[in-house]
This record gives C-alpha cells, structure tokens and sequence, in this order.
C-alpha cells in the first residue's frame, strides 16, 4: 500500500480504502514476504510515526494553550484554593501545602502573596529527599523556587532510600510550604466548602433549567 500511495502521489490511508475487499493470491503474499524491509527502514518508519505523533500532541498543546486568557485575582483565588483542597494539608489547623512540581510551589506562593497577603515572616520550608541525594542542594533549589529564605526552612527530613540505585525521579525532593497562620487555614477551609456548594447549586439550577427546555420544546 505504500509503494501504491507513493506510485500514485496520494495518502495510505486512501489506498487502504480502496484496496480493502481485494484478496491478494498466494503468490501475490509470497512476492511480498520476500521483499526486502530492513531494519533501518523499519526504524525510519518509526522514527516517522512518533515525529508525526509529537507534532500532533505539539498543535493540541499550543492550540489549548492560546485559549487561556489574562488571569485576574478571582481565577488566581479559584486556583489556588482548589490547589488547596487536592494536595493542602487538612488535619493539623494550620497551612501546609506539599508539592514536587516547581509551577505548583509558585503557584501556591503567587496565591499566598497576592491573594492571602501572607506577610513573609509567616512562611516556612519544610523539605523531604531521599538520604543519597544533595540535601544542601534541594534546600537552595527550592529556597529560590519560592523566595523563602533558607534561614525560615525546618530541618530538611532525608528518607533512607531501600534501594540507592532507585530513579532520581525527583530529584530535588518535595517541599512543603507552612504558614503559621491558623485563621488562614479556617479561612481556605471556608473557601472550599463554600465553592463545592455553589457548584452543586449551578449544576442543579443547570439540571433543571435542560429539564423545562425539553418540556417545553414544541412537539
């Protein structure tokens, strides 16, 4: 079918169209089995195929990505307090948000800051790594990924590792934000409770209004 797209200057998948009901004879299958596909031609097919396949995921990307407007300080405080409620800590009455990604520490400080007006002196560090990797190194990592300085870091937590051979997938370790601040917490608290049940009233409002539509549609 290739040779056929090629010969003809269309696509494949037109080709597989067209040839789909047509039953090759038994010396038509054994020309074809002698052909010569080599491994390096094999290989550039591949190599073809995931370009093609990057380029596409590429265009969804980029497409998705020009469809984000300016963000104000609502969306800023949507985001962060939904940040909050997936990965913030809940139990100990006070802000501690964990996170190996550096966009989502930035983000969660640009939503502290801007936001919560956290005055710097509230904020602490807190980082886990496992023991072979550089512990020093993830302190001043993530001390610039936040803007915290280092002298308001706990004690950096270093996990023995069971396997030292173990993939440095993250690298630098986790950190966790603190803010001593037990009204903040309450206050997200608050924030999240009270966006989960203005989603579920907007859903039901939704719900109903698509029910009246269809009642009322003509028949």
């Amino acid at each position: 079918m290739g040779a056929i797209a090629v010969r003809l200057g269309v696509s494949k998948s037109s080709v597989s169209l067209w040839v789909r009901h047509i039953k090759m004879s038994v010396h038509q299958e054994a020309h074809l089995r002698s052909l010569p596909f080599t491994t390096a031609a094999v290989e550039k097919r591949r190599k073809t195929r995931l370009l093609n396949e990057d380029l596409k995921r590429t265009r969804i990307i980029n497409h998705a990505y020009e469809e984000i407007d300016a963000i104000g300080h609502r969306e800023l405080w949507l985001i962060g307090v939904m940040l909050y409620w997936a990965e913030g800590g809940k139990t100990q009455r006070l802000v501690r948000f964990s996170n190996g990604d550096p966009r989502m520490i930035k983000m969660m400080m640009l939503f502290f800051r801007e936001v919560c007006s956290v005055p710097e002196e509230k904020f602490r560090g807190y980082i886990h790594i496992h023991s072979h990797l550089d512990y020093r190194g993830a302190e001043n990592y993530w001390s610039g990924i936040s803007n915290i300085p280092l002298g308001q870091f706990f004690k950096t937590y270093r996990k023995k590792s069971s396997n030292s051979s173990a993939k440095n997938t993250l690298p630098h370790g986790v950190m966790d934000i603190y803010v001593l601040d037990t009204k903040l917490f309450l206050k997200i608290s608050g924030w999240a409770s009270g966006i989960f049940d203005r989603a579920q009233q907007a859903a039901t409002i939704n719900s109903r209004a698509r029910v009246l539509e269809l009642v009322d549609r003509p028949r």
